[in-house]
């Protein structure tokens, strides 16, 4: 060969074992998830039909309290992916709290069984995989289930969600805001539902009736039908939810010794049945976490990470009260360190105002067997930014364990679509033997204080005692047993407070007591009373 003729340019030789040059698209997605700093390890980017493992998908620790959607149809995975994400909050030192709608979550405690279905996805992905345990919690609605029981009062779970739970109209439900507005004034504390029953009975009788007739009254059908209502619910075995000792919902936000968050778990086959009972159970949860948590706004990492299962189940035949009560609820809770993920199966079952709020997605397979399932599909691809993805094809054709993603980066800004190859929990994917949790919940230092119920005396009592007395005023003065033998105290002056309940203007509210703004002036967002610690 001549001087003059031209060389073929030079071209280095691949080094051994390296990975080939991604393609130009999927360079350009990848580029969105390479995050500087802590981040979730979600899985390697599918694109064209491969697995692409040097081109990790993730999201940025900071940005978890940013909220998300965790949407998919049956069968596709996304337990497991709760469980993947609940994993690396917990290694990060991030408590969690997961609902166990089927009773398969329990396994996130114990390390998971190595098979070859778990090695070819760890090889798929480059994931170093190994058998690992996490710190956990275990809870049941009432103590029906193994786990320790959370209860609430029925004064702090307020009347809005318990008018979701009693599927209350909404003037029923304006009625029982002003039956809790009563109580709140006169200190009958609504423990569990005989005290309400009690208090709704004393406001129908000849001697109560006259309690509420400057701010509306309580009409005899409406009373009927709360009484009636509050009968079949408890007739269905749903009294023991409610009374003492009622849960701290700080307990949620432990680590362990080693500094790992602890994943609690809450128990709900038992009830899977009440599916109005624990959405709202949960959202109660959420309100009360709201209420004393204080402003932190953006932190270096979430205090909290909450997994809302089911969520369809809360949105269905809810008023536009509560709706816009979630919709506040979900804004304002970020900015105090707390995520929130709903777990549906298209984002259609989230009303827009909610998913407005949502930044983070992952969305498992889609399935289109009927005119109600393509439109479906259609809707959610089109809540999805621009994408180098046919979506409709992409989301009708995904594995299980695979899953669309989008999140929003450390600036804030979504990353590009990603089809994504999910990892695989490294703890156990299965329910453990009931012996286990049995003993787990035993040993959990929190059992002591809320494994036996409390009765003690509030309103029922109160009211009962008061027989022939004038009214709940006079049981204020003297504990029950004595009234009848105290005289009559000197009328002291009103208290502001007092004086503010018996203005004009306060009773002109009071009227419309179920509007959200005549709540909020005596209770909180969500009808639920402040804590008192």
């Amino acid at each position: 060969m001549s001087d003059s003729e031209t060389m073929p340019p030079a071209t280095a030789p691949e080094a051994p074992g390296s990975a080939p040059a991604l393609p130009k698209e999927a360079l350009e997605i990848a580029s969105g998830y390479a995050f500087a700093g802590p981040a979730l390890d979600l899985g390697a980017l599918l694109w064209d039909g491969a697995c692409l493992p040097d081109a990790q998908v993730r999201i940025p620790l900071p940005m978890l309290n940013r909220h998300g959607l965790v949407a998919g149809a049956t069968g596709t995975g996304k337990t497991k992916t709760l469980q993947l994400i609940a994993e690396q909050l917990s290694a990060q030192g991030v408590p969690v709290f997961l609902a166990d709608i089927k009773g398969d979550v329990s396994g996130i405690s114990a390390p998971g069984r190595p098979n070859e279905k778990v090695q070819e996805r760890a090889r798929d992905v480059h994931q170093q995989w190994a058998a690992t345990g996490f710190p956990a919690e275990f809870y049941a609605l009432g103590g029906i289930g193994h786990g320790i029981p959370v209860r609430a009062t029925i004064t702090d779970f307020g009347p809005l969600l318990l008018s979701k739970v009693l599927q209350l109209n909404q003037t029923q439900e304006q009625s029982l805001g002003l039956i809790f507005h009563y109580a709140d004034q006169k200190g009958l504390e609504l423990v569990d539902l005989k005290d309400l029953r009690a208090v709704v009975t004393f406001l129908t009788s000849d001697e109560g009736k006259p309690e509420l007739k400057n701010i509306g009254g309580l009409s005899t059908a409406t009373a009927g039908v709360i009484l009636r209502s509050l009968t079949a619910f408890e007739a269905q075995g749903m009294a023991d939810f409610f009374g003492e000792p009622e849960f701290d919902t700080a307990d949620l936000m432990r680590t362990a010794s080693d500094g790992r968050g602890i994943v609690s778990v809450l128990e709900l086959p038992a009830v899977q049945d009440k599916p109005a009972l624990f959405s709202t159970f949960l959202m109660w949860l959420l309100a009360d976490l709201f209420h004393d948590l204080p402003e932190v706004g953006d932190a270096d990492k979430p205090k909290l990470v909450f997994f809302f299962d089911e969520a369809h189940l809360l949105f269905h035949d809810a008023s536009k009260a509560f709706l816009d009560s979630i919709t506040q609820t979900v804004r304002l809770i970020r900015s105090k360190g707390v995520g929130v993920f709903f777990v549906t199966q298209t984002p259609k079952d989230v009303p827009s105002d909610v998913l407005a709020q949502l930044g983070n997605r992952v969305q498992h397979a889609l399935r289109a067997f009927t005119p109600d399932d393509q439109k479906a599909l259609k809707a959610t691809v089109k809540t999805f930014p621009d994408s180098a993805y046919d979506l409709e094809e992409l989301l009708t054709g995904l594995g299980t364990g695979e899953a669309v993603v989008t999140v929003l980066s450390e600036k804030g800004a979504p990353t590009p679509v990603a089809a994504t190859r999910l990892r695989a929990p490294e703890s156990l994917m299965g329910p453990i033997e009931p012996t286990a949790l049995d003993e787990a919940v035993g040993a959990s230092p929190l059992h002591g204080r809320y494994a036996q119920a409390v009765d003690r005396e509030s309103a029922y009592e109160r009211l009962n005692a008061s027989r022939g007395a004038k009214g709940p005023d006079e049981m204020k003065t003297a504990p029950p047993q004595k009234t009848a033998a105290k005289k009559a105290a000197p009328k002291e002056e009103p208290s502001v407070v007092e004086q503010v309940v018996g203005s004009g203007m306060f009773k002109s509210l009071a009227r419309s007591l179920g509007t959200q703004i005549g709540r909020e002036i005596t209770r909180s967002i969500f009808g639920t009373a402040k804590r008192r610690r």
